[in-house]
């Protein structure tokens, strides 16, 4: 593995890569502790440890720890993320956006621009929601959160939010373009694994207190494992279609006549469906956490991680958008068309609309399983841990996030070292990327 470590600074485009990318992770959880003025920083960490646990601590990992701390990057990257996901969905439905999305790069820059408008918007409400529900919230001990509130408080407030996350989504795009990985999930990767070390140090004191038993931190590490493990093998895992090319005569020559496979992998979707059904769930449970009327805190406390609604609600929205996102991927007829015009077919399934109907068979069986094994992942540890009553937010999601994007990653790594002539990360085999090649 050192080797393989070293390998990366052999390469100038890549080492330049990797360099950059930290830089801009660094950049980003600088901003992570930049607090926004006018705010009872004591009265706020009050607040905040008794909520651990619900939906707050949840937006407040996916943050970085930026919410806790009320930072310049409190809404984080999720404004983004609904925005990509409000397009995504339009374009599926409106003919004009489904022509840009068809038009090439000057297409895809225009649905960029609208992604950024629409960020840009829904930060606007976020952030107008978060000032204001600051104005009128209290800590355990009676303190103010704000000692002086106004509507200078919820001005400048919500201008530095907005700003703050339009700052980060530039991070993420220069990131995706300059440096390694998807930068958007490089940043709410950074964000969970910097909150990690805190939890490890609580759970000791915790242990060292008499307040945790050594049993439940050795449960925790048995989920964690276990789930890591699972992740693993099934972000591996595809399905083979075999295809077969019939010969072609060009002359005296012939053509054709080899073997191969279609990798259809269980999961194409990768970790997108969990972080899109958060954002979803998340932008009007905080509006509702937010607002002080009785029925805004029922809607929030519903929606809160472990509820049986909020478990329901967010299998829904991940089985959703694994079928969504791999649509998108992978489309049955137009491979079916590829392959008639190469000559290619599946043995026993005739070219043509049977070949993109069969295909269309074994993605969705393939798709579901994917779904099933995405939503127990996500959901299951969280349930189990919190009947441990574990003083921080911690699931399978986050796991889940961690070890995907990890994974995607290091791909692209081994991508570039093997292209080089450079030995991956793995002297046994390469890791494949999300179409299982």
């Amino acid at each position: 593995m050192l080797e393989n470590l070293q390998n990366i600074f052999k390469v100038p485009e890549l080492k330049r890569r990797v360099l950059f990318t930290l830089g801009f992770l660094a950049i980003y959880r600088v901003g992570c502790h930049v607090p926004i003025p006018g705010i009872d920083a004591r009265a706020l960490e009050e607040f905040f440890q008794a909520q651990q646990g619900g939906i707050l601590g949840f937006v407040s990992m996916l943050s970085g720890g930026a919410l806790r701390r009320m930072t310049v990057f409190a809404l984080g990257i999720m404004p983004y993320i609904s925005a990509s996901i409000i397009l995504q969905l339009l374009t599926a439905v409106v003919p004009s956006l489904e022509q840009l999305s068809k038009e090439g790069a000057a297409g895809r820059k225009k649905i960029t621009q609208y992604t950024r408008y629409g960020t840009i918007l829904l930060s606007l409400i976020q952030g107008t929601g978060i000032a204001i529900g600051l104005q009128g919230t209290t800590s355990p001990g009676g303190a103010s959160l704000v000692p002086n509130p106004g509507p200078a408080f919820v001005l400048f407030t919500v201008i530095t939010l907005v700003a703050g996350t339009a700052f980060i989504m530039w991070l993420g795009e220069q990131i995706t373009e300059r440096g390694i990985g998807n930068g958007i999930s490089l940043i709410i990767f950074a964000g969970i694994v910097a909150a990690m070390p805190s939890a490890v140090a609580l759970t000791t004191n915790m242990v060292r207190g008499g307040i945790m038993q050594p049993y439940v931190v050795l449960v925790i590490l048995v989920i964690a494992v276990s789930v890591i493990g699972a992740i693993i093998f099934m972000e591996n895992g595809f399905r083979k279609v075999p295809v077969q090319y019939a010969k072609r005569m060009v002359g005296r020559k012939a053509y054709g006549g080899s073997s191969t496979h279609i990798p259809l992998k269980i999961n194409t979707a990768g970790v997108i469906p969990p972080i899109f059904a958060s954002s979803i769930i998340l932008f009007p449970a905080t509006i509702a956490r937010m607002v002080d009327y009785p029925w805004a805190q029922a809607v929030a406390a519903s929606m809160a991680p472990g509820s049986i609604f909020y478990n329901i609600v967010y299998v829904g929205f991940i089985i959703f958008f694994c079928f969504f996102y791999t649509a998108i991927m992978f489309n049955p007829v137009d491979v079916a068309d590829n392959m008639k015009k190469q000559g290619g077919f599946i043995p026993g399934i005739r070219p043509g609309k049977n070949t993109s109907d069969y295909l269309d068979k074994v993605l969705s069986r393939v798709t579901f399983i994917g779904a099933i094994y995405l939503s127990a992942v996500c959901v299951l540890p969280m349930f189990l841990i919190q009947k441990l009553n574990i003083p921080f937010y911690f699931g399978g999601t986050s796991l889940l996030i961690v070890v995907g994007v990890a994974l995607d990653t290091l791909r692209q790594v081994e991508s570039h070292l093997l292209q080089r002539h450079y030995d991956g990360f793995l002297k046994t085999g390469r890791l494949r990327d999300r179409r299982g090649r």
